[in-house]
Formats: structure tokens, sequence, C-alpha cells
């Protein structure tokens, strides 16, 4: 039996090959895009769920007040996780963590740079990073200690093993390899070569004991069966009770929500990525809705042709049921086919579609659970995709099959017609989306940042560039390779430190502003091409006393109350600062948000950065060429590595992009499937109409006024799908620009021009068959009659 109705579909299939092979594609693009997006959902669901304590990890947050609105960070002060482990009995462990560090390491001939973190010891047991040698407990006990991961290890050592081997960290120091960490997988928010230990940090001079300069992130481990709820009531006001002024309060928030939950509104989560899954998960559904409904609309409109077969086989003896079956075999064989293309379409695709969202997926061609769903995902397709042409067909009566009636009237054209109109409802929504995507991304990239990135580079400092950085800046100067030079404690991109406590005159008590911290020791002003206010800049070559100096910008100014902020001193606990120099606001943190009250101290140890201006008189190649000599001379250990500021700026509309780019391309894919339904559609309804069309063209009607005749009823579901999609495109881009302070407006036009292009792109489908039938001789199309 089944054998006779996979026959039977088969030949139906091979019959009628174009309607088939348009199935055929669309449900394969629709599948595919559906795969695609289920992997990158998986792999961003799965983001540091592998951690077997994942139910008593968590990260500390802080939560304090900023004109009148709550808002939360999640960069905490260093003396926080001992002091959370040693007073609160139900904290197990902590870690700390640092900015990643790039740093130089050698090992005989072999000379490389990585990039990692400096952890306490308990990283290594709170968090699921397994070591391949070395002990999970002790391997970073010792200062010296550190772990490379296999991929580092592989390029400095090669086959030897690395266990116990010294290497040398910046030309400087001996470390002792304690052990080799399997590479970090692809789902999880920590991204490190190396591990060195903490007091690795401490050594250096960069850890800071002050309870209110917030520059790391803490990690908790609770005891089990404690309560989060009551922890945070515990923990919230450590900060009061260490500083006696502060009304930062902290909080746990839990590690299955970091990635996917990390968007913050007054202090409360707010969504994040997960809005971004839905999303994706929305556009997968209708992708693969729109290919369902082209096969319906494809199979019913082509029913005109089975009306006999359908007759003669109920009076041969075949039940409802039986039609039904046979069906859904076609549907279901159309739907298998698919499934294969689409595999191979994935395959395929996987490398562009990586680099289209920075993912590391892999294609699971070896996973068992890809097949299941594969299968699954092909069964319920070809279901829902064949479901309504099979019980329509089925319930026809055989009379009027072999009188040769069609479905043909408004009962039976009204279901396509509706069809129709979601695909393009669809489409449309889409196509409004992402034009107000790009918009609102041009909008904040267009937006003045305060600072001139062209042709500023800057690298980091390492090796000998501290100690000869004199020479450094002037020879670049002096052979012009630079305009201005300049170091800093952070990139001038990275909102990376902040803190509170300051006192001014005229300071209300009660006041527990928040501050951004960067350190200069001169040349700020110049190297940025910074708008400078008021003041002069900080200069500790021509003034040695502006280690005590600072700059504020003007959201500082304002936020402070302060009429003439030049001359005045601002402390924090015993430390003091006078104000030489008020520069305007330049964005550090989020292009989309406001700029923060910031403090640019002048500093002779907090150093991490050099900014060099090129010389806009040479090419960017050729002042580059001059850096790496100079560096290469006076740096001559390490590679030379720099990086444009203005690629770094570019990288914070990462996310913005991605969202932009997925639904362009899935704009373009709905639209493509939707033309493939039309055409199709298009096709039966001209071959169902060429006799009318004979008879028009006998009695004098022209080419043109046939293919308005035509085409009138296609605009007409079209201009229906733009007055449905207008409102909900509206609501839901409206909804998506309440996420940015700095946002666009969404105006009409832009609607108006979606629809417009729909219809243009409906004139031009139906125009290929309308035309040619139009043109088509009517002897031709009444010579059957």
């Amino acid at each position: 039996m089944w054998r006779h109705y996979l026959t039977t579909a088969w030949r139906n299939i091979w019959k009628n090959r174009v309607s088939s092979v348009i199935n055929v594609v669309g449900l394969s693009i629709g599948m595919a895009t559906t795969v695609l997006i289920v992997l990158w959902i998986t792999q961003q669901v799965s983001f540091d769920r592998f951690h077997q304590n994942g139910d008593s990890l968590y990260k500390v947050w802080n939560r304090s007040s900023y004109e009148g609105k709550l808002s939360s960070w999640d960069i905490t002060a260093a003396p926080l996780g001992p002091a959370l482990k040693k007073e609160f009995p139900e904290v197990k462990a902590y870690a700390r963590s640092y900015w990643p560090e790039p740093h130089l390491f050698s090992y005989k001939d072999s000379r490389l740079t990585g990039t990692g973190l400096s952890v306490d010891p308990a990283f290594l047991t709170m968090f699921s990073f397994p070591l391949l040698t070395g002990s999970q407990e002790h391997a970073l006990d010792d200062v010296n200690d550190i772990i490379l991961t296999e991929t580092l290890a592989k390029k400095l050592f090669g086959n030897q093993d690395p266990q116990n081997k010294l290497i040398t960290l910046d030309n400087q120091e001996t470390l002792k390899v304690s052990g080799v960490m399997k590479d970090p997988p692809a789902n999880t928010q920590f991204k490190f070569e190396y591990l060195l230990p903490w007091s690795h940090l401490k050594q250096a001079g960069e850890v800071s004991s002050h309870w209110n300069t917030n520059s790391y992130y803490t990690y908790i481990q609770l005891k089990k069966g404690a309560s989060l709820d009551q922890v945070n009531q515990k923990i919230a006001g450590i900060y009061q009770q260490q500083l006696g002024h502060s009304d930062t309060k902290i909080f746990l928030y839990p590690i299955a929500k970091w990635h996917l939950y990390g968007h913050f509104e007054n202090g409360k989560p707010a969504g994040g990525l997960i809005e971004r899954i839905y999303l994706l998960g929305v556009i997968a559904f209708m992708v693969l809705l729109i290919a369902c409904i082209n096969f319906m609309n494809l199979s019913t409109a082509s029913s005109e042709g089975r009306t006999r077969e359908i007759g003669v086989r109920k009076v041969i003896g075949a039940n409802r049921h039986h039609l039904i079956i046979q069906f859904l075999s076609e549907s279901l064989l159309l739907s298998l086919l698919s499934g294969m293309i689409a595999t191979l379409l994935v395959a395929w695709l996987l490398p562009w579609f990586n680099a289209l969202t920075a993912s590391r997926l892999v294609f699971p061609g070896r996973a068992l659970f890809y097949w299941a769903g594969l299968l699954m995902l092909v069964g319920i397709t070809g279901f829902v995709a064949g479901s309504y042409p099979a019980f329509l067909l089925s319930s026809f009566r055989p009379v009027k099959g072999l009188r040769g009636q069609s479905f043909s009237g408004k009962k039976s054209a009204t279901p396509r017609k509706m069809l129709v109109v979601v695909q393009f409802t669809v489409a449309l929504i889409l196509i409004s989306s992402t034009i107000i995507i790009y918009r609102q991304l041009r909008y904040a990239q267009n937006r003045d940042n305060g600072y001139d990135k062209r042709n500023l580079v800057e690298l980091p400092i390492n090796g000998d560039i501290q100690r000869k950085y004199p020479l450094i800046k002037q020879s670049l100067l002096e052979i012009g390779a630079a305009s201005a030079v300049c170091k800093t404690s952070l990139s001038i991109t990275v909102d990376g430190s902040s803190s509170n406590g300051f006192r001014w005159q005229g300071s209300d008590p009660d006041a527990r502003l928040s501050f951004s911290l960067m350190g200069t020791t001169g040349d700020f002003v110049r190297t940025f091409d910074l708008n400078l206010i008021a003041g002069r800049d900080i200069d500790l070559l021509q003034f040695p006393s502006d280690s005590g100096a600072c700059l504020l910008n003007e959201a500082a100014v304002k936020a402070m109350g302060l009429k003439d902020p030049v001359g005045q001193i601002i402390r924090q606990g015993d430390q003091s600062w006078t104000v030489v120099g008020v520069v305007g606001n330049f964005i550090m943190g989020s292009p989309y948000a406001p700029v923060n009250p910031l403090i640019v101290k002048g500093t002779k140890k907090w150093e991490n950065r050099i900014n060099v201006r090129l010389n806009s008189q040479h090419t960017v190649k050729a002042d580059i060429g001059k850096l790496k000599e100079v560096f290469e001379e006076y740096n001559p250990a390490y590679p030379f590595e720099y990086q444009f500021v203005d690629q770094e700026y570019a990288q914070k509309f990462g996310e913005e992009q991605l969202i932009g780019n997925l639904a362009k391309v899935f704009s373009f894919l709905t639209i493509m499937i939707s033309c493939l339904g039309l055409y199709g559609v298009a096709m039966f309804v001209v071959a169902k109409r060429k006799k009318e069309i004979g008879v028009r063209k006998v009695l004098g009607a022209s080419v043109k006024g046939i293919v308005a005749m035509l085409s009138k009823d296609f605009l007409a579901l079209v201009l229906v799908a733009v007055l449905i999609a207008t409102p909900i495109a509206w609501y839901l881009m409206n909804h998506w620009l309440q996420g940015y302070a700095y946002r666009i407006t969404i105006h009409w036009w832009i609607f108006l021009i979606s629809g417009l292009l729909a219809m243009t792109i409906t004139l031009m489908v139906v125009g290929l068959q309308t035309v040619k039938a139009a043109t088509v001789n009517p002897v031709k199309s009444l010579g059957t009659e």
C-alpha cells in the first residue's frame, strides 16, 4: 500500500515539475534558514551552562542611583571578594579577574604574544575549565605559576610536554608552566589563552586596595542550599559598611543569565540577547511558514488538473482518508527532498553564516540529535505544507470531478488570497524593520563621539616601552610620523574603571556620584583632538605636580554643579586632585547611552596604552612604517602590534550590525520565497484564464490593458498586506528602539518605501507571466475550443 502511495506521489511530482521545483526551492531555503538559526540559538542558550557548579555560581553587580535613576554595572572593587567570603558563611568561594592583558611569552627560539586573565586560584575549582596536565586545586598557588591553553602551549612548545617548563614573560621574569588547560569552548564569555595567579597581578602593582575603585570582576560560589534572595539582602550594604558613605548596593546575578539577560534598566534586568534570540526564532518560523504557504498555494492552484483524478479514485472505492494519505505522501516526499537539499545548503553556507554572526558553529553531521531534529522538521513541514491541500482536495465530490469542474470560484480563491497576504505581510515587516535598524545604526555611528578617531593608533605598553617612552615620543615627533603622542591607563574606547566617594567644595554630603576614571601623563587633549572648554591640558613633563591634577568632562561639571571648575580641589579619602581643565563630552562607553561624568587623572603609575596621532600630511601606510621602525628599535624583543581606534570604536556597533545583517538577509529570503510562490500562482491563474485573454484580444484589448487586468488582483493583495504590516512593524520597532537612550524617530515614509518596493516586485514577478500571456496569438488560446 505505502509503495503504491509513494509511486503515485513521485509520478505526480514529476508530472508537475515546475510547481514541484518551486516548492522544493522554497522549502529548502526555509529549512536551511531554520536549521542555521536553530544552531546559532542553541549555541547562545548554552553559554556557560556546562559548568558543574553552574547552579551556585554568580557574578557580583553594583546598583546605584544617578540623576534619579538606578544604574547597574558589573565592575567591582578588589577587596569585595575576600570580604564576602570572610563575613558571610553562605559564600563558599570567590574569584576575581582583571581585564584581558596581552603578554610576550618566550621559550628558547619561540616567541609569541597571548592574551589572558589574572584570576584567583579558586577560579579553577569554581568553573569547569578542565586541565589536561597539572592540579586543578593548586595550579595557581605560586606567584610565578602560569596555565597555558592547549593551543598556546602547542604554539610555544610544539610537541614537547610543557608541564613544569620555564618560560619568560615580557623578557623580564621567569614563570613555570603549572598546567595545560583544554581550550575554552566557544560558548563561554571567558576568553583567554593563559591564566596567571591574582598574586602576580598584585605583585605588579595593578591591584587597588581601595573600596571606592571599581576595576575588577568578582565571581561568587554559594554553598549548597543557600537562598539567593536572602544572601542578596545580607550583602547589599557591604560598601556602606566599609566606606560609611556609599549608597552603592551589590547583588549576585546567576551565571545562567549572564549571556542572555545582560541588559539592565533602572537597576533591574530588562532582557538582552534573549530578545534577539526570540526575534530570530520568530523570523526562522516565518521564513519556513512562508515556504509552507507557497506549497499550499501552488497545490490548490494546480488542483485544476486533478479533479478528474480525484473523481475516478472516489468512484472506484477510494475513501477520503486514502486521498488524504496520498496527498500528504506527496508533500512529505517533497519535504524529504527539500530536507536533503537543505542539509547540503547548511554545510555549504555555515562558514558564511559564522562570518556574518561572528560565531564558531560546526556542522553537526555526526550528531544523532541533528538528524532526529531534521527528520522532525521534515515531518512537521511536510504535514503543515500538505495538510490544507490534502483535506481540501479529498473533500471534492466525485460527480463534479468527472464533469471536469474545478475548485475555481470565490470560496476556493479566498484562502489562497489570504495566504498571499500573510506572505507579503511578513515580508513587509522585515523590509521596514531592516530599514529602521540600519537607520538607527547609522544614527549612532554618525553621533559626534567628541574626539577625532581618524588617524589615531593605540599600542600596548610592554617591555622597554615604559622606560624608553620619552625617547620613543621624541623620535616619533622628530621624524614626522606623529603629530601628538600620549599615554593613558585604558583605551579611549573603553569605559573600564569607575569610582565614587569624591568630595569638593559645596558638594552634597548625601550625594554619592560615581565617576568614570582614566589616567594620563599629558598631551591628552592634543592627541585625541578634544574640545578644551576651560583651563589647560595635563602635562607632567612641564608641570611635575600634575600627578595631582585632573580634567573633568562637561557631564562631570554638570553633575557636580560647578560654575567655575578650574582650580577646584577634588578629594577622595586622603587623596586630592586639582582641576586644571574641562573638556567636552566624548564617548567611552555605549554610543547609544548618555556620556557618564569623567575624571581624567594625572598619573605616573596607571599607564597601559600609548596613543599616537598619525601625521595627516603623510599616508597612513608611511606613518605606520615609521612607527614600526621606532618601536622595533626601542623595544626589539616585542612584536610590533597596534590597533586603529576607529576600528575599535566600530566594534561597539557589532550587535546592531549583526541584527541588521541578519534582518537584511532574511528579508531577501522572505521576498525571494514569496516571489517564487507568487510566480507559481500567477502561472496557474494565467493558464486558467488563457481563453478569456484570447477572447479579449480578439475583441481589441491591448497588451497593456490585459496586463493591468491580471495584475490588479495581486496588487490589491499587496496593498492589504501593507495596511496590516505597517502598524505591526511600527509597534515592534518602536519597542526595540526603547532600549536605546539615543535613538531615531520612526517616519511614515519608511513604510511607504517598503510598500512601493513590494508592489514593484509584485509587478515584475506577475508581469513575467501576464506579458507572456497577453502577447500570445489568440488563435493558439482559442484553438482548443
